[in-house]
This record gives structure tokens, sequence and C-alpha cells, in this order.
């Protein structure tokens, strides 16, 4: 494992992140700024902030939100409140240009924000700070579940920790704790309460078990394809509702909360991406083994080979052919001809991350020690 380039990364992060840094300092302001709010406002922002969570996470065209009747400017004076100007209360993002030319929601109602931030009303100013820090705390701690303490560990020439640890599947006690099973509730036995079913241990070595579709040997631990997809999908959104809040308010990155669930997931979402891609090449293997026996494949044959891009955690394929179309009988050297040929093609891919030129060439590997035969070497 890359142990110390971990630990430089780990440096650096603590570095940007730290006490004094610029992010961090903005984060605890916000924060301060919201807790100087009595509860009754605070209440307040937060349905606010949900309005708006929910219109960003769904790319809504248009959104509305009111600010409250007075805030506190200052939390060293939090028992002074200034009243906002109403005029200024109702405001309403978004409109007919915006969803012709596409513009992302996150991008106006940041705008918008950092407007009414620079406003020379100070009431105005600390109510759009303090919407937009209640916004992106709702996305980070409301929208999305937490997880299990988990450590992950990072593959030799990689730079994102993939690998779950073995002693993540410990339990923290001798009880089972929700987060290591999933509640069941039979319909006719609901005075019992809720059945706790034990997830398998390999997905306890993850952030969240519930969406482990895969175990270490690319074996699918769920129904079908299908489902595995869905549990990948689920992870990119979660990922995608962090990368938001981020995207709304950049001092976010400083939340504790932020950096464990982007951490956890993070390496849950590829780990489990690369297991599925994996899998699925099997299953192109044995298909063309199959159409081979039946003599289907003397008409052509072009592979869409799958992996998952790291960069931008997704699923993706890579296209090459392996026999032209036409009357050329099929031969399993022709498949490892190709896919020697496209290892070529990905080593000098710039556009691919160097870990994920790896696990596609070990994509490709998988393919051609399949139909590799010695004796016709």
């Amino acid at each position: 494992m890359a142990k110390n380039s971990t630990e430089n990364r780990q440096m650096d992060l603590n570095s940007l992140l730290g006490a004094d840094s610029s992010l961090h300092i903005e984060y605890q302001e916000q924060k301060d700024l919201y807790d100087a709010q009595p509860n009754s406002v605070r209440i307040f922002l937060d349905a606010q902030a949900r309005k708006i969570a929910d219109a960003v996470v769904r790319n809504q065209p248009q959104v509305s939100f009111t600010m409250p009747d007075k805030v506190a400017v200052d939390p060293a004076s939090k028992d002074q409140m200034t009243s906002i100007p109403s005029q200024m209360r109702d405001q309403t993002i978004g409109s007919l240009i915006n969803r012709i030319t596409h513009t992302d929601t996150r991008t106006i109602v940041r705008q918008r924000l950092y407007e009414l931030e620079g406003s020379s009303k100070p009431s105005v100013a600390a109510a759009a700070k303090v919407i937009r820090y209640a916004t992106v705390a709702y996305m980070v701690n409301g929208m999305l579940p937490s997880g299990r303490s988990i450590k992950y560990l990072v593959a030799k020439g990689e730079e994102i920790p993939t690998i779950p640890s073995e002693d993540n599947s410990q339990p923290e006690s001798a009880i089972t704790q929700a987060s290591d099973a999933i509640a069941e509730e039979g319909g006719d036995e609901r005075a019992r309460g809720e059945l706790q079913v034990p997830f398998v241990p390999y997905a306890r070595r993850f952030y969240l078990p519930q969406w482990v579709a895969l175990d270490d040997q690319n074996h699918l631990l769920v129904g079908s394809v299908n489902e595995a997809e869905a549990h990948i999908a689920s992870m990119q959104s979660f990922l995608f509702v962090l990368h938001a809040a981020v995207s709304l308010a950049p001092f976010m990155i400083a939340d504790a909360e932020y950096q464990q669930k982007r951490y956890g997931m993070l390496g849950q979402l590829i780990n489990q991406g690369r297991a599925l891609a994996a899998y699925e090449t099997l299953s192109i293997i044995t298909t063309i083994k199959h159409r081979a026996a039946s003599h289907d494949l003397n008409r052509g044959l072009s592979l869409s080979l799958p992996y998952f891009n790291d960069q931008d955690l997704e699923m993706r394929t890579r296209d090459f052919e392996v026999i032209p179309t036409g009357r050329v009988m099929f031969v399993p050297a022709f498949v490892v001809r190709a896919a020697r040929q496209e290892q070529v093609k990905v080593i000098q891919d710039t556009r691919l991350s160097q870990s994920t030129r790896k696990y596609l060439m070990g994509q490709l590997a998988l393919l051609e020690k399949a139909f590799f035969n010695p004796e016709q070497a």
C-alpha cells in the first residue's frame, strides 16, 4: 500500500482545513452566525433551506424562498435583532431563459446568495449568509444517511483509498447495530418490532453496507445486475449532494461530517463500480465463448468493455473491434490480439487518470487471459 504518499496527502489536507485556514475560519464564522439566531428564526431558516436544497438536487428551473423578518447580524450581539426590509424578504430565482440555456440551479442559487450577501444592508447580508449555511448544512446532515466508522487502504500506485480494511467488519458492541443490518418488519408480526437481518461480513467493511452489491471476488451479493446498478446510482446521488453542497458553499469542505461522508462514500463507490465492471466483463467473456461454440461469431465481433472512471465517478465502456464485419471464422486469438492492441491505446490515453488506466488495463488483461492459448503462442 502507498502509505507514505497517503500520509503526505493527509498532511496537505490538514494544512488546508486546519483551524487557521481561510476555509475553516469562514465555516466557523457562518456556523457561529447561524447559531446566534433565536430558535424560532433557525426553525424558519431550516424550512427555507429544505426548499432550496430540494430544488438544487432536483435541478428545478425556479426556486423561491423567504427571508425571516429579523436576524442577528453579529454573533457577539445575538440579542440585538435587525429587521429585513419587506421588499427584500421574498426571493424568486430562475427564469425561462435559465431553462432554455440549461443553466444549473446551483449556479443561479449561488449567484443570488452572493449578491444578497454583498448587500449594503447588514440584515440582508446576514440573512443570505445564514440561509446559505442552513441549506448546505441540511444537504450534508439532513439529506444523507450517516454510515459506519470505517477505514480504507490505498492500493499501490493510487491516491484514493478504496480497499476496505478488514478491521471495519468488527462490531462495536455485542449487540447488533442498526448500521450492521437491514430492518424488516413482518406484516403479521408488527407488535414484535423490527427484525434485524445482518449484512454479510464483507459489506460491513464499508460506510453504508446496504449499498454493497458485490464482494471482493466480484460476485453479486444482490439478486440481479439491475439491483447492483441501482446501488451504484444511489452512491452517485449521495456524492452529487455533497458536491452540490460544496458548490454552493466551498467552506463546507471544512465540516467534519462532510469529510467523513465523502471519504466513506467515495471509496465505496469506486470499489463497487470497479467490481461491477469486472463482473460484467466476466459475463461478456462467457457470452463470447457461448456464441463461439454455436458458430455465431463468424460475421464480425465488436466489444463494449465496461470500466469505472474514477474521475467522473461513472461507468464507461471502451469500444473496439475484434473481428471486422464479414465472413471471417472466429478464432480466440483474435480476441487476444484486439485486447493487446487496446492496452497500448489505454496506456497512451491521457484523458484517463492513472488509476482508471490501471484498472482498465486489468479488464483488458482479464479478457486476454480468457482466450489466450499458450500452445498457439
